[in-house]
């Protein structure tokens, strides 16, 4: 099976309404159909786009405040999903959960109107100490047309063994939305992207924020690029990368991702790390 897909490089700027919040969303979803796109990726975080809105006294929303927005925000993405005939990973927004807890949650939207959601499940200290969030407790994989994907984000991507699960659980494609503030962050992710496609023969694609919210507390500077990663075996290119944005700059990132391929080099290719797995040494989740 092959299907399109596409990274959003979302470039932060402060604004003064949810409108203009709609309008930008909406101008990367035309410009994904354009390109005959069938999955879109948007960024970890960038709802908190919606906390540059000012409040009565002309101060920034405070953090807690993100959850009033997600009914306007499941009902955006869930219109434009079914405008355009395309699933929408629209990177994270933070909800909250029973007992008043804040969880950073992917969602995934189908243009049947189905939402599908997974809480991030490692915090970065930023989100546990200033932001006051609670981690995921489980890990999902979601059925679509075009296989099974599964929703991992920004740090979790750095733990090797929730996307063995997430393997094991029959996913074939990792969406990794992300937000990263400096150089050290940004590789952290993307190092770590490339060998989960190595140690599981996957896709990755991924994505982060760009440009700057100067109102907003620790998203005041981004550093990000789109990537579409392969394994690296001889049908995929030999860096790995099917597609990747230029660092920081407002764009769009596209190309074909074949299922195939994937079944191909597990069966038989250079390496056949997923096969090679020594389960008689250390926990297999298979």
């Amino acid at each position: 099976m092959k299907y399109r897909v596409a990274a959003v490089q979302y470039k932060l700027a402060d604004i003064s309404s949810f409108e203009q919040f709609a309008e930008q969303v909406a101008h990367y979803v035309r410009n994904a159909s354009e390109y005959g796109t069938q999955f879109l990726l948007f960024p970890e975080f960038f709802t908190t786009q919606l906390l540059s809105i000012s409040d009565s006294s002309g101060k920034p929303l405070s953090f807690d405040k993100l959850p009033s927005f997600t009914a306007a925000y499941e009902e955006l993405f869930a219109k434009l999903a079914a405008e355009y005939n395309m699933h929408i990973v629209a990177g994270t927004h933070v909800v909250e959960v029973e007992g008043g807890k804040l969880r950073n949650v992917a969602h995934l939207f189908h243009p049947d109107g189905k939402i599908d959601r997974q809480s991030k499940i490692h915090l970065t200290p930023t989100e546990v100490s200033d932001w006051a969030m609670s981690p995921g407790e489980g890990l999902e994989v979601f059925q679509t047309p075009y296989g099974t994907i599964a929703m991992l984000t920004c740090y979790d991507i750095e733990f090797p063994e929730i996307v063995r699960m997430a393997r094991a659980k029959g996913a074939d494609v990792i969406f990794c939305p992300s937000c990263t503030d400096d150089r050290h962050g940004f590789y952290r992710v993307r190092y770590s992207a490339h060998a989960r496609t190595i140690e599981n023969q996957v896709y990755v694609v991924t994505t982060g924020t760009v440009g700057s919210l100067r109102k907003v507390d620790f998203m005041r500077a981004n550093f990000g690029q789109a990537a579409i990663l392969s394994p690296n075996d001889i049908p995929f290119p030999p860096g790995g990368i099917l597609a990747e944005g230029i660092i920081n700059d407002d764009m769009l990132v596209v190309a074909d991702l074949d299922l195939k391929l994937l079944e191909d080099v597990r069966s038989a290719g250079s390496v056949t790390t997923w096969r090679d797995r020594r389960t008689d040494l250390y926990t297999d989740w298979y």
